[in-house]
């Protein structure tokens, strides 16, 4: 579960901001929102609001860059170049990201500070959350002449072979750019597995899902996995786009790609004799996923086809190829909402209404929100203000981000402003109740035929 994100010198983040997804105790709505994990209580589910170019995507891309940042031990250009640009000397001011999480039965603090391409310190701590004290977990840090040291909790740094592991990672291992999470979660020491426990969040427990993102090797999943593929005909039969039934296509490669392409076929051989038991997935120009296997001596390729019923009950096959780009999201979504019912996940979208009617998303939104049983959280990013109905949404769900006139996204909670529970907050917002929505003034303002020639127009 995600409890809290601070961003500091980020993007559009100038200023010391927190996202988190902690209950306000004063409301008394929704309270099956509040997933309970021994001494304390989290939300399920989220919504960020904002203008275009207020920075609410911002928020996401910093959330991604910290999970390739840990997964990949490699700083992204995009954070190393993306300090606040409204400030003088701001390759001077640190970069602050850090985040509060918790992975099975254990909560933890995790934040690293970044300064020019160096990290200055990276800290893991089980989080007290207020309750008790932290337990630091291990502190790095990383002085003026590149010079690295950790420190590891008290009763660590006691046993008299972690001086040697200490000695071995900085002499061989820790280098002055890059994390230390994955190095020391992949160490053999049983000091060390509350580490891996740490770093399985951010591998296994985090997935982000931008307008962009595809869900991969479905063709692959829905053949193997009979209760996900039931799941995926009952998800998207019940949106009522005319789909009857899903089904997996399985072809030899030979016969899918004909004699003309041999270079092709040899190509994908090659990569799949270099790792015979893995699946291969690639989207070509269409945009539709193949995944291509090995069965037996044979190499099959799998696609997915959707049944759709015409005049007359005809049935139809297509291909996903031949499918809406609405209809290509939601199949994307469907591992999502698979994940968030049924295991203790996270999924963060962003623009979770692209390409999607308003009406089927505010539906498909209701039925996690309602649902008693789920396990996962959900955070998105939107601008569908038809989603913004407290039957849904507790007011501690839904954020908003806005920018200043210096620059900085500034972050707040519909609970601050103390609504009544009866209140309709989505009249609130088109209203600029909230703020977080577009000033259109100069839009009505603008005369832009006078730029426009009489030759332009012909």
């Amino acid at each position: 579960m995600l409890i809290r994100f601070v961003l500091n010198n980020v993007l559009s983040f100038g200023k010391q901001k927190e996202f988190n997804l902690f209950p306000n105790k004063r409301l008394g709505t929704l309270k099956e929102h509040i997933y309970k994990f021994q001494d304390f209580e989290v939300l399920k589910l989220s919504a960020i609001y904002g203008a275009n170019g207020a920075g609410k995507s911002n928020l996401i891309h910093g959330l991604a860059m910290l999970k390739y940042l840990i997964l990949e031990e490699h700083i992204p250009s995009k954070l190393k170049n993306g300090q606040f640009k409204f400030q003088e000397n701001k390759s001077e001011t640190p970069q602050l990201i850090a985040i509060e999480f918790m992975q099975n039965d254990s909560t933890f603090y995790y934040g690293i500070e970044i300064k020019n391409g160096i990290v200055l310190t990276e800290e893991l701590y089980e989080s007290g959350m207020g309750v008790k004290g932290d337990i630091l977990i291990y502190e790095r840090k990383t002085d003026s002449a590149e010079k690295t040291t950790i420190k590891f909790s008290e009763k660590f740094e006691k046993d008299e072979r972690i001086q040697i592991i200490k000695e071995v990672l900085l002499q061989e291992f820790v280098k002055p750019n890059k994390p230390i999470l994955k190095l020391l979660a992949n160490r053999d020491n049983e000091n060390l597995k509350i580490v891996k426990k740490a770093f399985e969040w951010f591998e296994k427990s985090l997935t982000i899902i931008m307008p962009g993102s595809k869900a991969t090797a479905l063709p692959q999943r829905i053949d193997l996995d009979a209760d996900f593929k039931k799941f995926v005909d009952k998800v998207m039969c019940s949106f009522n786009i005319g789909i009857t039934d899903l089904s997996i296509e399985k072809i030899a490669i030979e016969d899918y790609f004909g004699k003309n392409d041999q270079n092709e076929i040899d190509k994908i051989i090659e990569k799949i004799d270099e790792a015979p038991n893995e699946m291969l997935s690639r989207r070509f120009n269409s945009g539709e996923e193949l995944n291509f296997v090995k069965e037996g001596n044979q190499i099959f390729v799998k696609r997915i086809q959707l049944s759709h019923k015409g005049a007359d009950s005809m049935i139809v096959t297509f291909d996903m190829n031949e499918e809406s780009d609405g209809t290509t999201r939601l199949l994307d979504f469907t591992p999502a909402f698979e994940g968030l019912i049924s295991k203790n996940k996270v999924y963060v979208i962003d623009e979770i209404e692209r390409s999607i009617h308003p009406l089927l998303i505010k539906e498909l939104v209701k039925k996690f929100s309602l649902d008693t049983e789920t396990k996962g959280q959900l955070i998105f990013t939107t601008h569908e203000s038809n989603l913004l109905d407290q039957e849904i949404f507790r007011q501690d769900e839904i954020w908003f981000a806005e920018k200043d006139d210096s620059g900085n996204t500034d972050l707040y909670s519909l609970s601050a402003f103390k609504e009544h529970k009866t209140i309709d907050i989505q009249k609130g917002y088109l209203n600029g109740r909230y703020g977080s929505i577009p000033f259109l003034g100069n839009l009505h303002d603008l005369n832009w035929h006078h730029n426009v020639t009489e030759e332009q127009t012909i």
